[in-house]
This record gives C-alpha cells, structure tokens and sequence, in this order.
C-alpha cells in the first residue's frame, strides 16, 4: 500500500475527548472515527489489523474443531422473554418493531439461538459434542460508552457456544477454549491472566475472565500476593477478621443527633468502623429489602443481586424507607419485622456493635446477634478491600486495575432446562444438553494490544496484528536514482510476502513522514534517502528501539527479513 494512496488523516494535537491512551492514538493515527456515542467506523489500518486478529481466533477455534457458522442479528424477543434474560439485561437491550409491530431484538449475544439450533439439529448423545462459534457484529445499549473501543454499543465478538452429554464433557470442553485463548493471546502479544469472575446476565454456575492488566483499565481485579488466587472485584472474597472476643453487655439507647455516617459513628463513640453496623435498604421491585453489614465493609451489589435474583435491584430513596416506617440513617434489623432482613456473614463475627435504634437522633450500644436480632438469611454481600487475607492460603490481597479481553461460562443447563434444549441419552431418555459460551470483542482486543504497547510517540504493534510488518519511508524522492531504489524495494518486499506501507508522499517533509511513522506503530521501519545511498546503505530500525543500524542496500531485504522472523517468534509457544 502506498501512503499517498492510503484514506487516513494523521492529527498533529491531542484529540480533546480522548479517554485512555488506545483511544488517543487510534483517532490520532486516524485509524477510526467516531459516528455517534459508542459507534465507531474502521478505517483501512485498523481494519487490517482486525482481520489480522480475526484469524488468528479462526485458527485457534478450528484447532479445537469448532465449526464456524452465522447467526442472525435479529431475534424474536419472544425468545429473550422464555429465556428470562428480556428482564436481567434491562435497558442494555437494543429492541425495535417491524412494520407489523413485532418486537425484535438487536442481538448483544446467542445463547438462545443457539438453544434453539441445538433443538433443531441435536438428537441424540450421538450427535455430541458440539462446538460453534461466529464473528459477527453485535449491540449493547451501554449508558455510558466510553475509551473508544473499550466500552461501545456497537462491535464485532467472536461468540462460541459448546454442546455436552454431560458436566464432565462440559468440563473438557471449557478446558479446551481455555487453552485456545491462551493461545489468541499469546499470538496477539497480550500477557493476560485468567481470574474467576461473575456470570452476570449470561448466567450458569461458573465463569473466568481473561483480563489485560492496565493502569487505564475500567475492571477491579483483586489477587493475592501469595498464591494463584485472582478474582474479579464482582465476584472476590476474602477473610473477615473475627472480632467476637467479648462478652455481650447490656443494651444502652445513645443520643446521636445529626451522626448519620459511619465515620461519625465511629468517632462519636471512639471506637473503631468494625464495631458498628450498617443498614442499607433496597427496592426488589415493590418490596423493601433490608441489608446488614459491618461498618468497615461495604455492600457488593453484585452479589446482592445475584443472590436474591433481583436483577433490577436499586437502592431505596429516603421516601421509600419512610413510607415503611423506619428511620433512614439511624436503622438496625434491631425489633424490625415486615421487611425482607438479609445478613452479611461478617456481623456474625462481632460483638457488642453500635446500631440504629430505628429512631431518629438515637443509636443502640451492645447489640448482639441472635440476642438483640435475626435475619431472614446470611450469607457473603461483602466487596473485598486490598488488604483483606486471601481465603485459600492466608495471604495479603492486591488489586490492580485491568482491561477485560475475553470471558467464557460454564452455563451447564440454566438454558437447557427453561427452553428444553434435550437429547436421548444411551438409555433413551431425554437429558438437558450441558452448554458454555465463550466470547472475545475483537474491537477490544486491538485496543488492549495497544494499552499494552505504546509510547509516548504512538502505538508500537506486536508483529502478528500489525496492519503492515514494514514501513518503508523513501526521502528525496524527487531524486530519479533514490525513487527508483525505493520503488524497487518496495516490490521486492511484496514479492517475498512481506506487508508493506509505503510513505511515497513527496510534498511532506521528513520529520513528519518520521512521526507518522511512530504514530502508526508499524514494527519494521526502513529508510531510504539520497544520503544513505550514497554510501550503498538504507537505514533499519524497529519502532520500539531508539537507534537505527545501517545495513548494506544489498542485505537490506535479507536483514528485513530476519527481523520479521525473530519478532513473529516472540509470539510463538
């Protein structure tokens, strides 16, 4: 490709509503341009590199013999409505109506589709397992679009979706795309890590994330010094410290007046955040929902969430507590009936806590459980804090910050049982297939390859998702011997199968064919210009090093050459 030909536009300034440093550098670079919030189109380099990154996940998925198909894009919402998923995805959901006034779904994903393709050519334990998977565009109403291809309402993913007899078949099969993103992002030059993570609106039992670790990354990932335990912030836990070494004391009723933090609790009784108890409440659609936890931590809605099945559960105004008689800021599960009283695990590893007294301006001394209050339910509602001890081996926990680049699920029957997706078994009786689903956002994927690999001048690519391996820049080529030169070398790199882009502008100058160039990231850089030919020499350097060698215009393909080999290698097994 030659550059004068090439429909890009380079900036020289810093594009304002750039949000993270992929996002900078592919507007910069001129690679996409934005259409509405969320919504991008991909010029010609980064289209390149998609592609590039496309096959390498076609690769890997036919290695495990996956069968590539097409989905549609749109879906009766009538499936979306049986699976139950209409509701858990909400206002995420892109939907519309045909001229008859159907309702329709823009698909974010295909687990229903794919139950109802398993019904159709599934019969018997014969027929698996099974694994499909597609490329294909896809749309989340996201509500706040953001770090260009981070986070869009419109994108390309790679979805794949296993068909099993059984757990343990459903286990190999997750085993295997396991290994084959390893493999993607080996390839694509990503060091990501594989951490447990919540299932969300996909749903099923089990699920890991693979996540790039990124300063500019928008996801939590707590892991432990120590050992292999690494977690999404969603789904982490962690050891609460056990403070029950007290006997119980006597109930006091304290005046509190205008003491409605935490903080404030805990320094109007000198006394530390984990002696107190806190008391959120919650709208389950029109029922209240009471959660009690201990000061010092904080609710994981998450959890919450995922627990009670309230997929659109929301915190409770002040109107709404009071509607039920209770009193916001000074409440406790403390003589309270009527209301839905969940607990978190770690009240029950104290004594003697401070806590509403369900009146205004007043609090409650040496509370106790079991003694002073119940619960409906208990269980673990607690978002894990770096420094907590890690719950395998006892270690201090971290968290760093990251891009997620890939996540797959062991659904198991969640689908299989609402939309009867069965099979005969060797007895002949009719079983629910085992499913998982596995997806990866290209988009994503390029923009995480260059949060990883950047400078300061502009995006540096690994070899494999380059949109070319070379740039060759040719100076002076007004001069007939440099342009005939360069013009040669450019042919002998297509002719030996190597990609190459070639800056031939003539009315740009050398310092911006050179910053270009940076801006670009194209691994190989190959000069030549009337000074270097002078002395039989083009100039080679790879954009990460700083200096360049001179190699001899006759070596010059062979030295390319070998550069290409030894950077493809890095990203070899």
């Amino acid at each position: 490709m030659r550059f004068s030909n090439l429909i890009t536009n380079t900036l020289r300034t810093e594009p304002s509503e750039a949000e993270s440093p992929s996002h900078k550098f592919l507007l910069k670079a001129g690679m996409i341009t934005q259409i509405a919030s969320g919504v991008y189109a991909y010029m010609p380099l980064a289209w390149r590199s998609l592609r590039k990154i496309e096959a390498i996940i076609r690769d890997e998925m036919d290695s495990i013999g996956s069968q590539e198909i097409r989905l549609p894009v749109l879906q009766p919402i009538e499936y979306w409505e049986e699976s139950g998923r209409r509701d858990s995805f909400g206002d995420n959901l892109f939907t519309l109506l045909d001229r008859r006034k159907r309702s329709l779904v823009m698909a974010p994903t295909h687990e229903e589709i794919i139950s109802y393709i398993a019904k159709t050519y599934i019969r018997s334990y014969r027929d698996l397992p099974q694994i499909l998977y597609q490329i294909q565009t896809k749309f989340r109403d996201e509500p706040r679009p953001r770090a260009g291809l981070i986070r869009v309402r419109e994108f390309d993913m790679k979805d794949a979706y296993s068909l099993d007899v059984d757990e343990a078949g459903l286990d190999v099969s997750y085993k295997s795309m396991e290994a084959a993103y390893r493999n993607i992002y080996r390839r694509c030059g990503l060091p990501a890590i594989m951490i447990e993570a919540d299932s969300g609106a996909i749903g099923g039992k089990d699920s890991n994330e693979f996540i790039l670790p990124a300063s500019s990354g928008e996801d939590t990932v707590i892991i432990c010094s120590q050992c292999e335990y690494s977690a999404n912030l969603e789904k982490a836990v962690a050891v609460k410290s056990d403070l029950t070494t007290e006997e119980h004391l006597t109930v006091e009723e304290i005046n509190t007046p205008n003491v409605t933090s935490i903080n404030a609790l805990a320094k109007f009784f000198e006394t530390i955040e984990a002696r107190t108890l806190k008391t959120v409440f919650y709208m389950d659609g029109d029922q209240l929902l009471m959660l009690t936890i201990r000061g010092d931590l904080d609710v994981n809605e998450t959890k919450l969430k995922n627990y009670t099945k309230g997929h659109q559960l929301i915190l409770a105004s002040k109107n709404d507590i009071l509607r039920w008689g209770l009193a916001p800021g000074f409440a406790s599960p403390v003589g309270i009936t009527g209301v839905r009283s969940i607990g978190d695990d770690s009240v029950l590893l104290g004594s003697n806590f401070i806590a509403g007294a369900n009146k205004p301006g007043k609090h409650l001394k040496n509370v106790n459980y079991e003694r002073d209050f119940a619960f409906d339910e208990i269980g673990d509602f607690a978002q894990v804090k770096p420094g907590q001890k890690c719950h395998k081996c006892g270690g201090v926990l971290e968290a760093i910050k990251g891009i997620e680049v890939g996540h797959i699920f062991k659904l198991g029957t969640v689908f299989s049982d609402v939309l009867e997706v069965l099979y005969a078994n060797r007895e002949g009786e009719q079983s629910p297939i085992f499913m998982g689903c596995y997806g990866i956002g290209i988009g994503r994927l390029l923009a995480a390859a260059i949060e990883q690999n950047h400078d300061e001048r502009g995006i540096v690519f690994p070899v494999p998702i380059a949109p070319y391996q070379v740039n060759l820049i040719g100076l002076n080529l007004q001069d007939p011997s440099v342009l005939k030169e360069a013009e040669a070398f450019y042919d002998a790199l297509w002719n030996e199968g190597i990609e190459c882009l070639y800056d031939d502008r003539e009315e740009v100058s050398t310092g911006v064919k050179f910053n270009d160039a940076d801006l670009i990231g194209i691994p190989v850089r190959v000069v030549i210009s009337k000074r270097s030919l002078s002395h039989g020499l083009v100039e080679i350097k790879h954009r990460s090093n700083k200096d360049a060698e001179m190699v001899s215009l006759d070596s010059a393909l062979s030295r390319v050459k070998n550069m290409i080999l030894e950077l493809l290698d890095l990203y070899q097994a």
